[in-house]
């Protein structure tokens, strides 16, 4: 956990990553994640005891909350709220990116996911935080 501030170019950070996920930073109340989905890929449904904001900055797709569907795509923020039943999905030809905030920390500080599968495999992270 960090608490010294943290200042980047999000959107190059975003748009350069090709991890499904990665944990950039956790503050003591919040947590910034790169994320990158592959065609036709998902994170998943899941419900979360946090908050989570997601914003798009490149590809195209849906996010899925609570059943109605909303387009998702270069400069769309989605706020999720803590207890909603929610997926993302890329519907597009190329890879979505995007970055997430959890409010608070939801994964293992530092943690990479090369891919879904990884991601999937790691029960370590999925303990970690609050759900």
């Amino acid at each position: 956990m960090n608490k010294q501030p943290y200042c980047d170019n999000i959107e190059k950070l975003t748009i350069e990553n090709a991890d499904f996920r990665r944990v950039l930073y956790t503050a003591p109340h919040s947590q910034l994640v790169l994320m990158s989905l592959l065609p036709g890929e998902d994170i998943g449904a899941e419900v979360h005891h946090v908050d989570q904001f997601f914003r798009f900055e490149a590809g195209e797709g849906k996010a899925v909350i609570d059943g109605r569907e909303y387009p998702v795509g270069n400069g769309i923020a989605v706020l999720v709220p803590a207890g909603s039943e929610h997926n993302i999905i890329n519907t597009g030809s190329e890879s979505l990116k995007l970055y997430t905030v959890y409010a608070p920390a939801n994964h293992i500080d530092g943690r990479v996911h090369h891919t879904k599968a990884d991601a999937v495999a790691d029960t370590e992270d999925e303990e970690a935080g609050p759900k």
